[in-house]
């Protein structure tokens, strides 16, 4: 672990931190001060989690604004402290002495490490910079014999809309054309039609907001305006190696929609007002369309839903029933072993599995053994205790992202056994655990890679 001592500024002053520490002493969940004398959490410009010490509202009440106003008002400080030092969240712990001298410890954002998610400890250790997992490197596969849905008709869906939108303001053929320069591609057909009839252009409504319900009513969603198209490709969909390393590409072969994290065939193009993407599928699955409409829901980070066979289907409000197929009996590429889910790691073993996820375990700690020489097998979450023998992990030879508990973390570096393979990698704990001796231990695993360490700025005082 590296500390240090930095300039001092507001965000590294004591006194800007008291508020938080002495709340987090006093206020305790059962009304006592803190017993052990640690704790910690992480405070950003947008939100902050620190631990459940809040008092519950009485019986019978819900909890109110009000309830937060304590936590609220003491981070205020160090969220106006972030945003003049121009950092977006910082972790920290302290301990806290009976006298109420306080040693804090405040671990700023790292180029190699992802920020914990509500908790103090480090999220996802970027181990080889600019990695991506494996699903947001998937292209997709080639439609060559795919063809634009039987309902597709430009004509009648530009018809359509001049009924509906009379007086709208349609883009000129070189506004278009902009936009298929900017782009890199040639918009449908059908997507065109749509833009002649409506730009979609808030300045053109003024201040009328019934012309824009009339419009997002007309065309069935928030059309973008031209400027605003974009390829809703893999890169368009970023999202933690926590949660991306987990997810695998699968696209059964009667599947509508293939499915990819992102495609340079999905053209975006609007919103269904909750915050869903609308796109025009130019790469369609085996069973799907060329042209068709699919959403991409702002709720998860890999696929699209089949929303309508065609542009003038989702106008004339003609969508599709056709869902994602089941692809029968094959085995998915993921595989969650634990208490709820499979049995076993045999029976979660087979020669496309891609990620295993071995969760909580009641019974004697797991083997690999069954997985070593799986060819696909790039990711493993093991959670602490269930497996029997973690330098069995050296025999996956494809592994990219793992992640362990700490002590299953401290066989592999003591034997030097750590995978060369991996581009990322996590610690999981369990519980309220300091989280020194966590980051102490991502740093022997970032110092394999030669990546940077976590640094911590140490400030001492009292409250």
């Amino acid at each position: 672990m590296v500390d240090r001592d930095i300039p001092a500024h507001s965000l590294n002053d004591f006194a800007t931190w008291a508020p938080v520490l002495r709340l987090l002493r006093d206020n305790h969940a059962d009304g006592q001060p803190a017993r052990t004398g640690r704790v910690a959490g992480s405070i950003g410009r947008d939100g902050w989690s620190l631990p459940p010490r809040r008092r519950m509202p009485a019986r019978g009440r819900a909890a109110q604004v009000e309830d937060m106003r304590a936590q609220r008002e003491a981070v205020q400080q160090v969220r106006s402290a972030l945003e003049d030092a121009g950092v977006e969240e910082i972790s920290f712990s302290a301990e806290i002495s009976p006298s109420g001298k306080s040693v804090l410890r405040l671990r700023a954002p790292s180029p190699a490490v992802e920020s914990g998610i509500g908790t103090p400890h480090p999220g996802a250790l970027l181990l080889v910079e600019g990695a991506v997992p494996q699903p947001w490197r998937c292209l997709p596969d080639p439609a060559p014999g795919a063809v634009p849905a039987p309902s597709a008709d430009p004509e009648l869906l530009e018809r359509t809309l001049r009924e509906r939108l009379p007086d709208a303001i349609g883009a000129t053929e070189a506004e278009i054309a902009a936009a298929e320069a900017r782009l890199g591609v040639t918009l449908p057909e059908e997507l065109k039609a749509i833009y002649r009839v409506t730009r979609s252009r808030w300045e053109d409504w003024g201040d009328d907001q019934e012309a824009a319900i009339r419009h997002c009513t007309a065309v069935g969603c928030e059309l973008f305006g031209l400027d605003d198209l974009y390829i809703a490709d893999a890169e368009s969909r970023p999202s933690p190696w926590g949660f991306a390393a987990m997810r695998a590409v699968d696209t059964p072969p009667d599947a509508a929609v293939q499915g990819l994290v992102g495609s340079p065939g999905w053209i975006a193009f609007g919103d269904n007002g909750g915050g869903d993407r609308l796109a025009v599928d130019l790469t369609p699955g085996p069973a799907g369309h060329l042209g068709q409409i699919v959403m991409l829901s702002h709720e998860e980070y890999i696929g699209a839903a089949l929303v309508a066979d065609s542009l003038t289907d989702l106008v004339t409000n003609r969508l599709s029933e056709r869902g994602r197929r089941s692809g029968g009996d094959r085995p998915s590429p993921v595989a969650h072993v634990n208490i709820r889910h499979l049995p076993s790691i045999e029976a979660a073993a087979h020669p496309g599995l891609e990620v295993l996820s071995i969760g909580v375990w009641d019974d004697p700690p797991l083997s690999l053994a069954p997985v070593v020489a799986l060819p696909r097998l790039r990711t493993l979450s093991a959670y602490p205790g269930t497996l029997a023998d973690p330098l069995e992990i050296a025999g996956l030879a494809e592994l990219e992202f793992l992640e362990l508990g700490p002590d299953d973390w401290r066989v592999l570096l003591d034997a030097e056994a750590v995978p060369r393979t991996l581009s990322a990698a996590a610690v999981i704990v369990r519980g309220d655990r300091d989280p020194q001796p966590i980051v102490a231990l991502a740093n022997e695993i970032l110092a394999l890679w030669n990546r940077p360490p976590i640094i911590q700025t140490v400030l001492r005082g009292e409250l």
